[in-house]
């Protein structure tokens, strides 16, 4: 990423009161923030000009799936993603001008630009149809800006689900660019901007060169540090369980003491007051020299609602969890079936609704279809006698415009996909369908039983849980507690067959999964759907932080250091605490309040930067950072005998031998990317350095499976012929036949 110091005269823009509000219309202002090329003929949309009409996607697959279903009378072309954005040499924002943004456009889109321009000279209308998010309104507002489309006529067309019916009424009923939502994205990109081009200089002079920091990234970082300090400075407390085993005729039962002298020994579920061996042993000596009674049996049948069907961080939490999915490699599947894949005999067509999202409603076209399928399929008390409604308990703001994800046509079951889907498509779809299919079937049902038993001064139970009737969880999985336990009656007596105790200890907070991690944004406010995928991996390529073998974040030194710095200067709770959940939480409202029309973003920008350049100046003051020195990581050296240290070169981490320059042993760290080998399908690909320090992949298995490549594999096939395709930038690309197709956009 480049980047560039803020110049000195930055404060000339710090002060809310000297920024000048512009006075023209909204329209004007966007159409005048770059001017349109002279080539552009001004198109209005539903002009009499003779013509197809053109429709601007932003994929290709789209593209095509598109033209398949609009027919003759359109011809649908792809952006491939932003036309314009801000130059990646420079800061490229004004402040001294009411933090005007310069766009340009896109590297490598020039002969894009006059394919555009051309087709749109000869339509009779202009559809710009973008992704129905923030990011793609701005693609829609620059596309204007680039044909010459005229903002006061209707030429935005959003789609939020491709199928036939949805996207014919779509182009029937255009809407007009939604420049609030321009306006939020724009303060977003300007403040991400602002933030990752100050940060970065400053982390150079006081860290180390070539370092770089991001707003929402920030907070993600300072997450995982914080946990991290908590398991260091972790205490583990001691304590013992005491199980007794017991019997009465054929039936048999496992008792955990947990009351004695009628105080209970639970403390959040763990019995700490037996913290010592010598009262766990006079509590089994109690239970050894008494009777034991049945006090007390009790079976209750308990409903469990159905789950909600998926929004964007509950899709990537669950693909995570259960299909061991990276969040950016679920969001490429869910693109690709979002856009539409070839089915045999229905062609393309878009299998899921818009998968960026937060909102968990569902039309009712949509509920009608569900509540028919499950009364065709399912025997009738499997129907609820109404439909399920789902309120959000997202912070985030939901738009009401979107629905949660869920399939097009109930009626395209998983096992009729099965062969029009690659593996990863099926059972990504499999997780969305089984999802939203169970969302709307009736509660499941199961008794949890309790049996209490005195012996003596020691009090014992047993819980567990059985299904009475399984519901939504024929489709969905239901956690249960505990294991069967047999009825039986008060006043009996058990015979003892066994008691023993165990001695453990209290455990730290565990590290963040990918799964933990977006949950815990999300449940602070913190990110959008669309930035939750990109998060770990940017932290990772900065070498932040790093997976364990549980596939769990930890910091690396580095990124401990930075977080520390950050933290010291930048979490002062006011507007520069970019580190602070809550504050950055705010700043999202405020994005929001943008949207709505509810504040300028203009104010927000320059409120931010008030109190963050001010933070800034006081930062520049620091002293230099001394970074740690190398870490040990438990092992002997194999050709000397000495410790082997983790050190960070040019090229990122790798294990070397302490006593270099004596000893020259080193050898690699193995990162793995979440794709299963595409030669042998048993390893798993991993990042590996040439002599070169050139970045390539091959699999864990080495030697057994040689499979190597330049490229990063990302575990799908090619749509075209069928080849593994592999990741350039947000891109995907086949090696064979060319293809490409757009990806998501890495924020800064």
């Amino acid at each position: 990423m480049g980047v560039m110091t803020i110049p000195a005269s930055k404060k000339a823009g710090s002060s809310t009161a000297k920024i000048k509000a512009k006075t023209s219309t909204t329209a004007k202002k966007k159409t005048s923030s770059s001017k349109t090329t002279s080539k552009a003929k001004k198109i209005i949309a539903g002009t009499a000009d003779k013509g197809k009409i053109l429709v601007i996607v932003e994929s290709p697959s789209k593209a095509a799936t598109l033209s398949s279903m609009l027919g003759r009378g359109y011809v649908v072309r792809s952006s491939k993603g932003h036309m314009k954005d801000l130059p990646k040499s420079r800061l490229a924002i004004d402040i001294e001008h009411n933090f005007e943004p310069e766009y340009i456009l896109v590297k490598g889109k020039a002969s894009l630009k006059n394919e555009l321009l051309k087709l749109a000279q000869n339509a009779s209308h202009v559809l710009l149809a973008s992704d129905p998010d923030r990011e793609g309104e701005a693609i829609a507002w620059h596309l204007a800006d680039i044909l010459g489309v005229n903002l006061n006529e209707k030429c935005r067309v959003r789609f939020y689900e491709i199928t036939a019916n949805a996207v014919k009424a779509a182009v029937k009923n255009p809407d007009y660019i939604d420049i609030n939502k321009v306006d939020a994205q724009q303060a977003r990109r300007i403040l991400d901007r602002l933030v990752g081009y100050s940060l970065s200089p400053l982390l150079w002079k006081k860290i180390r060169y070539g370092l770089s920091a991001g707003r929402v990234q920030s907070v993600a970082l300072n997450l995982i540090c914080e946990r991290e300090r908590e398991i260091m400075n972790f205490i583990p407390d001691p304590y013992y369980v005491i199980t007794a085993k017991a019997e009465n005729s054929d039936r048999h039962y496992e008792l955990r003491a947990y009351k004695l002298d009628g105080k209970t020994l639970m403390k959040n579920n763990l019995p700490l007051l037996i913290n010592t061996k010598e009262k766990a042993d006079e509590i089994i000596a109690e239970i050894r020299a008494s009777e034991l009674v049945v006090r007390e049996f009790k079976s209750k049948n308990v409903s469990h609602s159905a789950p909600a069907p998926f929004r964007t961080s509950t899709l990537q939490q669950e693909a995570s969890k259960r299909l061991g999915m990276a969040p950016a490699h679920t969001m490429r599947i869910a693109q690709a079936l979002y856009e539409g894949i070839m089915i045999h005999g229905l062609g393309h067509v878009g299998l899921i609704t818009y998968m960026r999202t937060d909102s968990l409603r569902i039309s009712n076209e949509a509920l009608n279809m569900c509540r028919e399928f499950i009364k065709s399929s399912y025997a009738p008390e499997y129907l609820p006698d109404k439909p399920n409604i789902f309120g959000s308990n997202s912070k985030a703001k939901v738009q009401d415009a979107h629905e949660a994800i869920r399939p097009t046509d109930i009626t395209l079951t998983p096992e009729r996909l099965r062969d029009a889907l690659t593996p990863e498509q099926h059972k990504l779809y499999s997780l969305i369908w089984n999802r939203f299919t169970a969302g709307q079937m009736s509660d499941a049902v199961t008794a949890k039983s309790t049996l209490k038993v005195n012996a003596g001064r020691v009090d014992l139970k047993q819980e567990g849980e059985t299904l009475v009737f399984d519901g939504w969880s024929k489709l969905w999985p239901l956690d249960m507690k505990g294991s069967v336990v047999s009825k039986i009656n008060e006043g009996e007596v058990l015979s003892l067959s066994d008691v023993q105790s165990e001695k453990k200890a209290t455990k730290p907070p565990a590290r963040y999964s990918e799964a933990g991690l977006i949950r815990t944004l999300e449940e602070n406010g913190v990110g959008r759907p669309s930035t939750y995928a990109t998060i770990a991996g940017t932290l990772d390529s900065r070498g932040y932080i790093e997976k364990n073998e549980e596939k769990r974040f930890y910091p690396t030194s580095l990124g401990m250091v930075v977080d520390e710095f950050l933290a010291q200067y930048f979490n002062r709770k006011d507007l520069s605490s970019i580190v602070d959940a809550g504050f950055t939480a705010q700043m999202e409202k405020e994005l929001d309040e943008v949207e709505d029309a509810q504040r300028k973003w203009l104010d927000v920008v320059s409120e931010f930067w008030n109190e963050f350049s001010n933070t800034l100046d006081e930062a520049q003051e620091a002293p230099k950072v001394a970074l740690p020195g190398p870490e040990p990581i438990g092992e002997s050296c194999p050709e000397c005998g000495n410790d082997l240290v983790k050190k960070r070169g040019r090229f990122g981490e790798f294990i070397a031998c302490s006593n270099y320059p004596e000893c020259k042993y080193t050898r690699p760290i193995l990162s793995t990317i979440g794709v299963k080998c595409p030669k042998c399908g048993e390893g798993d690909i991993v990042k590996r350095k040439s002599k070169k320090g050139r970045t390539f992949y091959g699999c864990s298995r080495y030697p057994e499976c040689d499979y190597v490549a330049w490229n990063r594999p990302a575990g799908e096939k090619c749509p075209e012929c069928g080849e593994d395709l592999f990741i350039r930038g947000s891109s995907l690309f086949c090696t064979k036949c060319g293809y490409k197709s757009q990806g998501d956009a890495v924020n800064e």
